[in-house]
Protein backbone atom coordinates (compact mmCIF):
# COMPACT_ATOMS: atom_id res chain seq x y z
CA UNK A 1 0.00 0.00 0.00
CA UNK A 2 2.78 2.09 1.25
CA UNK A 3 4.60 1.87 -2.38
CA UNK A 4 1.47 2.08 -4.51
CA UNK A 5 0.87 5.84 -2.49
CA UNK A 6 4.36 7.01 -3.13
CA UNK A 7 3.83 5.74 -7.00
CA UNK A 8 0.88 7.87 -7.22
CA UNK A 9 3.08 10.79 -5.44
CA UNK A 10 5.81 10.78 -7.91
CA UNK A 11 3.64 10.26 -10.75
CA UNK A 12 1.38 13.65 -9.32
CA UNK A 13 4.56 15.50 -8.68
CA UNK A 14 5.43 14.98 -12.41
CA UNK A 15 2.63 16.07 -13.83
CA UNK A 16 2.07 19.24 -11.77
CA UNK A 17 5.33 20.62 -12.16
CA UNK A 18 6.26 19.60 -16.02
CA UNK A 19 3.76 21.55 -17.65
CA UNK A 20 6.07 23.72 -19.33
CA UNK A 21 8.27 20.86 -20.05
CA UNK A 22 5.75 19.76 -22.65
CA UNK A 23 5.85 23.10 -24.12
CA UNK A 24 9.45 23.27 -24.89
CA UNK A 25 8.85 20.24 -26.86
CA UNK A 26 6.37 21.91 -28.72
CA UNK A 27 8.25 24.92 -28.97
CA UNK A 28 11.71 23.68 -30.25
CA UNK A 29 10.00 21.51 -32.40
CA UNK A 30 6.87 23.39 -34.17
CA UNK A 31 9.34 24.30 -37.74
CA UNK A 32 9.93 20.77 -38.78
CA UNK A 33 7.68 19.00 -41.05
CA UNK A 34 5.34 16.78 -39.33
CA UNK A 35 7.45 13.39 -40.01
CA UNK A 36 10.29 14.80 -38.29
CA UNK A 37 8.42 16.83 -35.10
CA UNK A 38 7.04 13.07 -34.85
CA UNK A 39 10.58 12.35 -34.30
CA UNK A 40 11.76 15.00 -32.59
CA UNK A 41 9.07 14.23 -29.83
CA UNK A 42 9.90 10.83 -29.56
CA UNK A 43 13.84 10.90 -29.10
CA UNK A 44 13.75 14.06 -27.49
CA UNK A 45 11.58 12.91 -25.07
CA UNK A 46 13.15 9.45 -24.42
CA UNK A 47 16.53 11.76 -24.10
CA UNK A 48 14.57 14.11 -21.31
CA UNK A 49 13.36 10.82 -19.59
CA UNK A 50 16.87 8.98 -19.90
CA UNK A 51 18.76 12.56 -18.52
CA UNK A 52 15.95 12.89 -15.76
CA UNK A 53 16.20 9.75 -14.39
CA UNK A 54 20.47 9.84 -14.58
CA UNK A 55 20.29 13.22 -12.39
CA UNK A 56 17.37 11.85 -9.85
CA UNK A 57 19.86 8.76 -9.00
CA UNK A 58 22.55 11.40 -8.09
CA UNK A 59 20.12 13.65 -6.52
CA UNK A 60 19.16 10.40 -4.20
CA UNK A 61 22.95 9.87 -3.47
CA UNK A 62 23.66 13.24 -2.80
CA UNK A 63 20.57 13.68 -0.31
CA UNK A 64 22.06 11.19 2.09
CA UNK A 65 24.88 13.46 2.68
CA UNK A 66 24.31 15.26 6.21
CA UNK A 67 22.30 18.22 5.98
CA UNK A 68 21.96 17.63 2.55
CA UNK A 69 18.48 16.26 3.24
CA UNK A 70 17.77 19.32 5.31
CA UNK A 71 18.40 21.81 2.46
CA UNK A 72 16.85 19.80 -0.04
CA UNK A 73 13.67 19.92 2.42
CA UNK A 74 14.03 23.25 2.50
CA UNK A 75 14.40 23.64 -1.68
CA UNK A 76 10.92 21.56 -2.15
CA UNK A 77 9.51 23.93 0.32
CA UNK A 78 9.73 26.22 -1.92
CA UNK A 79 9.17 24.73 -4.47
CA UNK A 80 5.47 23.57 -3.27
CA UNK A 81 4.87 27.68 -2.48
CA UNK A 82 6.21 28.62 -6.06
CA UNK A 83 3.80 25.92 -7.09
CA UNK A 84 0.27 27.31 -5.66
CA UNK A 85 1.69 30.82 -6.27
CA UNK A 86 2.25 30.78 -9.68
CA UNK A 87 5.05 30.36 -11.92
CA UNK A 88 6.33 32.77 -14.05
CA UNK A 89 5.98 32.53 -18.06
CA UNK A 90 7.83 30.27 -19.86
CA UNK A 91 10.45 31.58 -21.41
CA UNK A 92 10.62 32.05 -25.69
CA UNK A 93 12.10 29.44 -26.88
CA UNK A 94 13.71 29.06 -30.72
CA UNK A 95 12.21 26.71 -32.92
CA UNK A 96 15.11 24.33 -34.30
CA UNK A 97 14.56 23.48 -38.54
CA UNK A 98 16.44 20.47 -37.87
CA UNK A 99 16.08 17.50 -36.28
CA UNK A 100 19.13 17.17 -34.57
CA UNK A 101 19.28 20.51 -33.10
CA UNK A 102 15.38 20.02 -32.16
CA UNK A 103 16.01 16.95 -29.97
CA UNK A 104 19.10 18.32 -28.55
CA UNK A 105 17.31 21.83 -27.80
CA UNK A 106 14.21 19.50 -25.75
CA UNK A 107 16.82 17.49 -24.11
CA UNK A 108 18.90 20.15 -22.76
CA UNK A 109 16.36 22.32 -22.04
CA UNK A 110 14.37 19.72 -19.93
CA UNK A 111 17.04 19.43 -18.58
CA UNK A 112 17.73 23.24 -16.83
CA UNK A 113 13.89 23.37 -16.33
CA UNK A 114 13.48 19.50 -14.23
CA UNK A 115 15.70 20.67 -11.00
CA UNK A 116 12.30 21.15 -9.06
CA UNK A 117 10.98 17.80 -10.40
CA UNK A 118 14.55 15.98 -9.36
CA UNK A 119 14.46 17.18 -5.38
CA UNK A 120 10.85 16.27 -5.53
CA UNK A 121 10.48 12.88 -7.31
CA UNK A 122 13.82 12.34 -5.08
CA UNK A 123 12.25 12.78 -2.04
CA UNK A 124 8.84 11.23 -2.52
CA UNK A 125 10.99 7.35 -3.40
CA UNK A 126 13.26 7.72 -0.71
CA UNK A 127 15.68 5.64 -2.43
CA UNK A 128 13.63 2.93 -4.02
CA UNK A 129 15.37 2.99 -7.45
CA UNK A 130 12.93 0.72 -9.01
CA UNK A 131 9.50 3.12 -7.24
CA UNK A 132 11.54 6.26 -8.76
CA UNK A 133 12.28 4.26 -12.74
CA UNK A 134 8.16 2.88 -12.29
CA UNK A 135 6.78 6.87 -11.82
CA UNK A 136 9.08 8.31 -14.18
CA UNK A 137 8.08 5.97 -16.87
CA UNK A 138 4.50 6.12 -16.50
CA UNK A 139 4.29 9.81 -15.97
CA UNK A 140 6.72 11.58 -18.10
CA UNK A 141 4.99 9.89 -21.65
CA UNK A 142 1.72 11.17 -20.27
CA UNK A 143 3.27 14.91 -19.82
CA UNK A 144 4.79 14.73 -23.66
CA UNK A 145 1.73 13.67 -25.10
CA UNK A 146 -1.12 14.85 -22.79
CA UNK A 147 0.44 18.12 -21.13
CA UNK A 148 -3.13 19.91 -23.01
CA UNK A 149 -5.12 17.79 -21.08
CA UNK A 150 -3.26 18.12 -17.35
CA UNK A 151 -3.64 21.47 -18.16
CA UNK A 152 -7.53 21.76 -18.89
CA UNK A 153 -8.20 19.58 -15.51
CA UNK A 154 -5.85 22.12 -13.79
CA UNK A 155 -7.75 25.09 -14.66
CA UNK A 156 -11.29 22.97 -14.36
CA UNK A 157 -10.17 22.01 -10.76
CA UNK A 158 -7.51 24.46 -9.65
CA UNK A 159 -7.71 22.24 -5.87
CA UNK A 160 -5.95 19.70 -7.96
CA UNK A 161 -3.13 22.19 -7.47
CA UNK A 162 -3.80 23.03 -3.84
CA UNK A 163 -3.44 19.36 -2.66
CA UNK A 164 -0.42 18.49 -4.81
CA UNK A 165 1.40 21.47 -3.46
CA UNK A 166 0.14 20.53 0.37
CA UNK A 167 1.73 17.06 -0.73
CA UNK A 168 5.14 18.66 -1.51
CA UNK A 169 4.52 20.43 1.60
CA UNK A 170 4.38 17.04 3.69
CA UNK A 171 6.81 15.57 2.03
CA UNK A 172 9.21 18.41 2.45
CA UNK A 173 8.73 18.17 6.10
CA UNK A 174 9.61 14.40 5.75
CA UNK A 175 12.78 14.80 3.80
CA UNK A 176 13.65 17.84 6.40
CA UNK A 177 13.41 15.30 9.62
CA UNK A 178 14.81 11.90 7.37
CA UNK A 179 18.26 13.94 7.40
CA UNK A 180 20.55 12.04 9.28
CA UNK A 181 21.48 14.26 11.66
CA UNK A 182 18.44 16.02 12.76
CA UNK A 183 16.22 12.36 12.97
CA UNK A 184 18.40 11.73 16.42
CA UNK A 185 17.41 14.96 17.53
CA UNK A 186 13.59 14.84 17.40
CA UNK A 187 13.51 11.44 19.21
CA UNK A 188 12.47 12.95 22.09
CA UNK A 189 9.40 14.57 20.91
CA UNK A 190 7.89 11.82 19.07
CA UNK A 191 5.07 13.93 17.84
CA UNK A 192 7.29 16.08 16.01
CA UNK A 193 7.84 13.11 13.32
CA UNK A 194 4.15 13.97 12.33
CA UNK A 195 3.86 18.09 13.16
CA UNK A 196 6.53 19.18 10.93
CA UNK A 197 5.09 17.28 7.67
CA UNK A 198 1.74 18.61 8.52
CA UNK A 199 3.44 22.75 9.41
CA UNK A 200 4.93 22.84 5.90
CA UNK A 201 1.95 21.37 4.42
CA UNK A 202 -0.02 24.05 5.86
CA UNK A 203 2.79 26.64 5.48
CA UNK A 204 2.55 26.08 2.06
CA UNK A 205 -0.54 26.43 1.52
CA UNK A 206 -0.93 29.75 3.80
CA UNK A 207 2.05 31.02 2.00
CA UNK A 208 1.02 30.26 -1.78
CA UNK A 209 -2.69 31.66 -1.14
CA UNK A 210 -0.82 34.80 -0.08
CA UNK A 211 1.28 35.25 -2.59
CA UNK A 212 -0.87 34.50 -5.37
CA UNK A 213 -3.90 36.81 -3.86
CA UNK A 214 -2.14 39.82 -5.69
CA UNK A 215 -1.27 38.54 -8.54
CA UNK A 216 -5.09 37.40 -8.81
Amino acid sequence: MEWAVALIGIITVNLLLSGDNALVIALASRKLAPAQQRQAILWGGAGAIGMRIILTFAAIVLLRIPYLQLAGGLALFGIAIKLLAGEEEPKKLEAKSSLGDAVKTIIIADMVMSIDNIIAIAAVAKGNITLLVVGLAISIPIIIWGSKVIHALMDRWPVIITIGAAFLGWTAGEMAIADKKIFPLLAPYAWAYWAIPAGLAVGVILAGSLLAGPKK
